[in-house]
């Protein structure tokens, strides 16, 4: 009765603490309170009053969001414009001036994913060893060479080189602040700080085309062409925010000189209180690498994350080419990118807030899914100007929500601090590089309709998005019922408290995020 009255409230009031299975208590002797939890973790608000706790907790939670989230904003922002801004270059005469086909673009296009995806698995432990503080300043600069670099370039080679190792440094940033974020909010916190995070990305196609736009008019500056100005600026600006970040950068809670003693202290209490151990120190060991590799969940995120990292390639590499087949020029199609990216981010930010409030992530992939299917649908069976253009916005819809959604539902359902990162760089590593695939599937003898770029990107939403999305839904809900019903508490047995936190989301009580 009283494991029923639990899954009904799980089911009704997202925001239930159901971490501790009444069954599992018992057996192990843990209580479910937030002190058990945290025992031996001193409580610098000892004796105050839960109004007074909660007052201090928002306060804490305020102050980490202006220290963190703005700055991360700005880093990803720069990384999407500097690996996108060559389908701007391409509208201003990149393939002319380097005697390029359409051909040598798509491979160049395609060097960037495999490099990017290939490092991603490495990076969130390299992140935790170097500290983010010294990691992300490092790669930024990096790239940002490499982006000046590519502004110079007089060939094929020359470029499909520059592309080769911009995704290599690039590898580092997206999954490890989507990782860095989890070591410091609740599972039911990091939704909407992560969306604003990646809504980045459709700033940076929206602000990108502008820039562009301005930029290539500095055509025959320095004896240079307009798209040479382009990558030139943009990685100059990368390796100054580069420098900046050093100093903008903070590391994890046990090391964050910003943190007061007692803040560092409630944030590791919160976390703990949350099921989570990511803001405490742990020696990384080649089981947690195992460990991610053989959990079902890993590959799930994968698929599903490979469904809307294919789309959003596709759709970010291609959105200024798309939109001058339907016979606008050069600046204008540039100018036109704008407006889908600026409402693809308040999208973005409204499904984070949304999927935190409700803790219903699958669903929320879903819905916008559908919503990103019924675009692209447009897109291919119009021949409308118009309808298609508004194609581009819900397609749009469909995609940006679900990259940011998706791995933040990936790092709810996965605990333990080197776990979570090699979980993380498998999933994104695995999404980009289907980067490949996007980057060869509009090509120039499929023009003005591209049926082929667009049936794609369909299949690639309704299969693995969408259908992944339900697959890893129910099974998740499946996996909570047996949890709650006790039918996993013989996995404890015999176990101390310390050896069943190394379980991590393994632990009879972690309850996943649906």
């Amino acid at each position: 009765m009283c494991r029923a009255v639990l899954l009904t409230m799980a089911t009704k009031h997202p925001d239930t603490d159901l971490s501790t299975p009444p069954s599992f208590e018992k057996d192990v002797g843990m209580s479910s309170t937030k002190e058990d939890v945290n025992a031996g973790i001193p409580d610098p608000d000892a004796g105050k009053t839960e109004e007074e706790r909660h007052a201090i907790d928002t306060t804490l939670l305020h102050s980490l969001d202006l220290k963190l989230i703005p700055w991360l904003c700005l880093l990803y922002l720069a990384s999407f414009l500097d690996r996108t801004n060559i389908g701007n270059a391409k509208l201003d005469g990149l393939l002319t001036d380097l005697h390029m086909s359409s051909g040598q673009y798509a491979a160049a296009l395609s060097l960037f994913f495999v490099s990017y995806a290939g490092f991603e698995p490495l990076t969130n432990i390299l992140l935790k060893r170097l500290r983010p503080s010294v990691f992300i300043p490092g790669i930024m600069v990096l790239w940002g060479i490499v982006m000046t670099c590519m502004g110079l370039v007089k060939s094929f080679s020359g470029l499909a080189a520059a592309r080769w190792f911009l995704g290599m440094a690039e590898a580092g940033l997206f999954p490890g602040v989507t990782y860095y974020l989890s070591c410091w909010y609740k599972r039911k916190e990091i939704g909407i700080r992560t969306a604003i995070f990646f809504s980045a990305a459709a700033l940076a196609g929206s602000f990108g085309g502008l820039l562009a736009a301005a930029i290539a008019k500095m055509k025959g500056v320095g004896g240079q062409p307009g798209w040479a100005w382009i990558f030139i600026l943009e990685g100059l600006a990368t390796i100054i925010i580069g420098l900046l970040s050093y100093f903008f950068v903070h590391d994890f809670p046990d090391d964050a000189k910003f943190l007061s003693g007692d803040n560092r202290l409630r944030v590791i209490r919160r976390l703990k209180s949350d099921n989570q151990s990511s803001a405490e120190h742990e020696e990384f060991k080649m089981a947690y690498f195992w460990a991610s590799v053989k959990d079902w969940k890993t590959w799930a995120f994968a698929v599903i994350y490979m469904g809307c990292d294919g789309a959003l390639y596709a759709f970010s590499l291609f959105l200024p080419t798309i939109i001058s087949e339907l016979g606008f020029s050069a600046t204008k199609a540039n100018l036109l990118t704008v407006p889908p990216y600026a409402a693809a981010a308040v999208v973005t930010v409204f499904v984070g807030w949304l999927a935190d409030r409700t803790q219903q992530r699958g669903w929320c992939n879903v819905g916008c899914s559908l919503i990103g299917i019924a675009g692209f649908a447009m897109l291919l069976g119009s021949t409308d100007p118009h309808a298609k253009y508004a194609g581009t916005f819900l397609g749009a819809f469909g995609i940006y929500p679900c990259v940011a959604n998706t791995i933040v539902w990936a790092a709810n359902n996965t605990e333990g601090v080197y776990k979570r990162g090699v979980t993380l760089g498998f999933v994104i590593g695995w999404g980009n590089l289907n980067g490949v695939v996007s980057s060869n599937i509009y090509r120039a003898q499929d023009k003005p309709n591209y049926r082929l770029g667009h049936g794609v990107v369909l299949a690639y939403m309704v299969l693995f998005l969408l259908g992944g999305s339900l697959f890893t839904h129910f099974m998740l809900v499946a996996e909570n019922k047996k949890r709650l019903a006790g039918k996993r508490d013989g996995r404890v047995a015999g176990l101390s408290r310390s050896e069943i936190e190394l379980l991590g989301d393994m632990r009879p009580d972690f309850i996943y995020t649906v």
